[in-house]
């Protein structure tokens, strides 16, 4: 939930920043960023949901903003702490929901607790910018020891959503061929991709339902005047019930607890955003929503087909693998 060229401007505000605040004394660095909770250790099993089945393929999931403020002894913490059971039971209701949705009976499933912003800081930008290198440090260190203890050689498939998708595009730029040729698909859900993004080597825009190596990437809305500033200027859009990247509709099911809807949903060419008509008992998120932006829906909306997608994906990169 940020702006992506103010974030890259920020991460070397921070790296600055941190390297001027590791000679002030806790006080000091505390009035600028507020208290930092332990550093996650990823060696230890509790940070991390992990469903082990066998799979010949991976998810690695990336959650979104669970979290609110919290207090460390007196003062105001804006970053999770991954070893409070409070917060963590919070951030597991993500994990163990996004599982059951996407991972099907094949998917093994990795999702790492990391210290995330806050939804508070949001209503100071300026703050949650300052922090959320510290949320993606740590998601990139958890990315390293999965690749080296956890993965053993697997067809992966990279997920995030909102916070969690900011991390993914900066893992994906950095990502050697040795691991991307192991890369099945990218999810980067309910967050912008930029031009600056498309034209990076590692970033290829899907265009079909079972393309591999590819980037996967929507945000949902009434109608463009509802686009929320964390996916202004976004370039890449593809629905995923039909897998066009063109205007063409496609019919789905919203299941619910009480009834299910009959939706509609096709891309909008020009804001290059998923255009949903039919949904009527949204509320918008609080601190920056909007009436008919769908943010906070983008999980709920399509999961089956995603679901489904993944396995297909995963499908044909075995088969392109086989032939080689």
């Amino acid at each position: 939930m940020i702006d992506r060229q103010r974030y890259s401007f920020l991460t070397l505000v921070f790296i600055g920043l941190t390297l001027m605040l590791s000679s002030w004394n806790d006080e000091e660095r505390r009035s600028i960023i507020g208290p930092l909770p332990p550093v996650p250790d990823y060696t230890d099993s509790t940070q991390w949901f992990i469903v082990n089945r066998g799979g010949e393929a991976d998810l690695f999931y990336i959650i979104s903003t669970e979290t609110g403020d919290h207090m460390q002894g007196d003062d105001t913490c804006h970053l999770a702490d991954t070893y409070d059971e409070t917060l963590r039971k919070n951030m597991l209701k993500e994990m163990v929901a996004v599982d059951s949705f996407y991972s099907g009976k094949r998917l093994n499933y990795f999702s790492p607790f990391y210290r995330q912003v806050s939804m508070n800081s949001w209503g100071t930008p300026d703050l949650a910018f300052a922090l959320l290198p510290i949320a993606v440090e740590d998601v990139k260190h958890s990315w390293d020891y999965y690749l080296k203890h956890l993965n053993q050689g697997r067809p992966f498939i990279i997920a995030g959503f909102s916070q969690g998708a900011v991390a993914t595009f900066d893992i994906l730029k950095e990502m050697p061929d040795s691991v991307r040729s192991r890369l099945v698909a990218a999810y980067t859900i309910g967050f912008k991709v930029t031009q600056e993004d498309i034209v990076h080597p590692n970033i290829k825009l899907a265009q079909g339902a079972t393309d591999t190596g590819v980037l996967i990437g929507f945000n949902s809305v009434k109608s463009p005047e509802s686009i929320l500033y964390i996916s202004e200027n976004n370039v890449a859009c593809i629905n995923p019930v039909n897998w066009h990247t063109d205007a063409e509709p496609a019919t789905f099911v919203l299941y619910g607890r009480r009834g299910n809807d009959t939706l509609s949903v096709w891309c909008d060419t020009v804001s290059h955003h998923l255009i949903v008509d039919g949904y009527t008992k949204h509320r918008p998120i609080p601190l920056f929503g909007k009436p008919g932006n769908y943010h906070n829906m983008e999980l709920k909306f399509y999961y089956p087909y995603i679901r489904q997608n993944m396995a297909d994906r995963v499908a044909a990169f075995m088969k392109k693998k086989k032939e080689e």
